[in-house]
């Protein structure tokens, strides 16, 4: 048997069990199903068809050297945590930048310049730091997998080439090092918007204690990598810190995760 006969063989089981048979009964073509970036539903996603959607989301591509990874529902998550930290006072921070991509899609959603805000993008420019993977991360393949995302040109080793993909932006500070070391360079007390996504669990708790006391009233963590398979020891991290501060984290389709600041 053909492996993709008996994974449908599985997935005709699942289906007869939990009833999800109006999600198998469609082509994947079919515009009324989302089918990307691990998440397969029969919801209705026409915020991509939005102009201002589009726009920002092009940005981001843009951003991203014209690959277009296929994230729409991950970047409106993105703009939606966005637009609403824009209407609170404080800054955006984000940790782990890469080449830009949600960035560009929130500040061009946002027209960034119009809201007197700084923006904080803080990354390595240089991969993980092995000196902040744990033990269990070390054991889940992390420094490989590293290593194979570097082989493969994916994380941004050029911090000027990022500089010059903000430059059309005000108020925009590229900072590069590793988390936690580079947090004190983030020079603002209040801020509305954080977006981690490290990869390892150590800098991203080091980022919660960091903007969690200058977190308004109603800001937002939004986690990239929180219910990722893989990530465990990130979940793990964020659950501890959320209990801690007697908050939870929200579960996100898309593999995300959001906390918001009561």
């Amino acid at each position: 048997m053909s492996l993709k006969r008996s994974a449908r063989r599985v997935l005709n089981a699942l289906v007869s069990r939990y009833g999800y048979s109006i999600v198998e009964a469609a082509p994947r073509h079919d515009p009324k199903i989302y089918d990307q970036d691990g998440m397969r539903t029969v919801h209705n996603h026409d915020f991509m068809h939005d102009p201002d959607f589009l726009r920002a989301y092009a940005r981001g591509v843009k951003a991203g050297d014209g690959v277009d990874n296929l994230l729409h529902w991950r970047i409106h998550v993105a703009l939606w945590v966005a637009h609403h930290a824009a209407k609170l006072p404080g800054d955006f921070v984000e940790c782990g930048v890469n080449k830009g991509a949600v960035s560009s899609s929130v500040m061009e959603y946002l027209n960034w310049n119009s809201l007197g805000k700084r923006f904080y993008l803080l990354d390595t420019f240089a991969g993980m730091d092995e000196r902040f993977i744990t033990e269990q991360e070390r054991q889940l393949g992390k420094l490989e997998l590293n290593q194979r995302v570097l082989d493969a040109n994916a994380y941004e080793l050029n911090v000027d080439s990022v500089i010059a993909n903000f430059s059309q932006w005000e108020r925009v500070s590229v900072i590069k090092g590793t988390v936690p070391d580079t947090l004190s360079r983030v020079d603002t007390q209040h801020v509305a918007y954080v977006h981690l996504d490290m990869n390892c669990s150590v800098p991203e708790r080091a980022a919660n204690e960091f903007f969690w006391p200058k977190l308004v009233r109603g800001g937002m963590i939004l986690l990239d990598d929180y219910a990722y398979i893989g990530y465990e020891t990130q979940k793990a991290t964020h659950d501890e810190f959320a209990r801690n501060h007697d908050v939870t984290v929200l579960f996100l389709p898309t593999g995300q995760g959001l906390i918001v600041k009561p």
